[in-house]
């Protein structure tokens, strides 16, 4: 019996389906977690030809070749420059624990602890973009800013008109901004506009332009945010250079406005900023900048740190190996602030498991959503963080706690532009400053202090009679957040 044209297509559909799904059982796994690889599978086996588009478009972390191959060279060549650095006497000054923390860091960011530093934590918005540009105003040879979201607006324009100034008067001032994320900003063509007509050496990063044949992962971004002026002082911190309602006026009808926290930093800190900043640099431009790593910075006080770059250029996911042997490592608090806290297992691991051996862990979270699928996918841990006994308080909406940070014990502060998500560890460029002393430890813990009384705690009974359909939402959005 002749089969109908119909028939064929059918059948011939039905192979193809199934072929695809064999060759993606022993594909897709490949050096993946097993979470990820199952939810991607998840996704291929019932969602048929989306789930595969999907995946090819996001399911490659890798960048091109040639964006590659310049990082691999770039990092030779920046190791010269890093083993100028004056270390720290780990056996001296730091515990066993921060000793180990530090060479794993080292041994998988490249860049050393040192002594010598100087910080300033600034957790009120607009000071902190103030506090910027006065150090623009005073810079005599470079300024380098680097930011995930950048936006010329009424809060950000004197520091716009800073970064001119000092070009006209022969500083050299380079930014760097990423593509996508400050693209979708209002206000993205004025600020081009205007860049394009100032002195500034400007460039988009993780640029995509099809014609141009910048194709690659769309959701790969460049999330540092920082700030260097002429090797002598630098910001770095959660805060993108943006009003803090995002010139959404959505967000300004419900009164939503950014919650930060950004370091002032003197020392030789700010010369491995530097590194990070010339890093990207030279992957987006090919221009070394030479002259601006050949100095040091000189000591500035008695902070010892270091800065920890992570991300598709950096090896093994070195943020959530660094983050989860601390919270191994708390014998008695560990405090936690994250706008997007969607663990992976081995962080939810450690974050429990040290609730449970008797460490006061609480976590600082958001009341309301900026991010739908990412607040739904964070609410799906909630139920095993309070049984194991971590106590989670909200913020109070309107405003988005945006601020990443976490401290141990009182040796160690951690903040930066990494979310406590997995996001933040496979797949942006995020860059972390880990504090070693006990006065930055101090002033954090005043911030965490500040969250903590003007926020509502959450409580198991409560999380346990939410509605069964909240329930079933952030389960399924759970899944998204393995899609990686």
């Amino acid at each position: 019996m002749r089969m109908t044209v119909a028939g064929v297509m059918g059948t011939s559909i039905y192979i193809i389906d199934l072929l695809v799904k064999i060759i993606a059982l022993g594909v897709v796994p490949k050096n993946r977690r097993p979470s990820s690889a199952m939810a991607w599978l998840l996704a291929i086996f019932f969602i048929p030809g989306i789930g595969l588009i999907g995946y090819l478009l996001l399911g490659q972390t890798r960048l091109d070749r040639r964006r590659h191959e310049r990082q691999r060279a770039l990092n030779e060549e920046v190791l010269s420059y890093v083993r100028g650095l004056p270390r720290t006497p780990h056996q001296k000054t730091i515990s066993e624990v921060d000793a180990a923390t530090i060479e794993l860091n080292e041994r998988l960011g490249s860049l050393p602890a040192t002594a010598g530093n100087l910080i300033d934590l600034i957790d009120d918005y607009a000071a902190s973009i103030e506090a910027m540009t006065a150090a623009v105003d005073e810079a005599e040879t470079y300024v380098h800013v680097q930011f995930y979201i950048t936006a010329c607006d009424h809060m950000t324009e004197p520091f716009f008109d800073a970064l001119d100034r000092a070009a006209a008067r022969g500083v050299s001032v380079r930014l760097l901004l990423d593509h996508l994320g400050s693209r979708g900003i209002p206000l993205w063509r004025p600020l081009v506009k205007r860049l394009n007509a100032s002195g500034i050496d400007w460039h988009p990063l993780l640029p995509i332009d099809p014609l141009r044949g910048q194709i690659r992962r769309p959701d790969l971004r460049n999330h540092r945010k920082l700030l260097v002026v002429d090797g002598r002082v630098a910001f770095t911190g959660s805060q993108n250079l943006i009003e803090p309602g995002y010139n959404k006026p959505k967000n300004h009808r419900a009164g939503r406005e950014w919650v930060e926290l950004n370091a002032r930093i003197e020392g030789p800190l700010v010369t491995a900023l530097n590194v990070v900043f010339a890093s990207d640099w030279d992957t987006e431009t090919g221009e070394l900048l030479r002259s601006e790593l050949a100095a040091t910075a000189p000591r500035a006080g008695d902070v010892t740190g270091q800065i920890v770059p992570s991300g598709p250029g950096v090896d093994a996911e070195n943020n959530l190996r660094a983050f989860t042997h601390l919270m191994y490592a708390a014998k008695k608090r560990i405090s936690i602030t994250s706008p997007y806290f969607v663990p992976d297992e081995s962080l939810l691991y450690a974050v429990t498991t040290a609730a449970r051996r008797g460490v006061e862990v609480e976590l600082f979270v958001s009341e309301g959503k900026d991010q739908f699928m990412v607040y739904h996918a964070q609410r799906s841990y909630y139920e095993a963080l309070l049984k194991a006994g971590v106590r989670i308080y909200l913020y109070p909406k309107p405003a988005v706690l945006h601020s990443k940070h976490f401290s141990i014990d009182d040796e160690v502060a951690v903040l930066g532009s990494s979310n406590m998500d997995m996001r933040s560890f496979a797949l942006n460029y995020e860059i972390s400053l880990m504090l070693f002393d006990g006065e930055p430890v101090a002033q954090l813990r005043k911030v965490e202090d500040s969250y903590r009384t003007i926020s509502r705690e959450l409580l198991l009974e409560e999380w346990l009679a939410r509605p069964k359909v909240a329930a079933y939402v952030d389960n399924v959005l759970r899944l998204t957040a393995a899609l990686q």
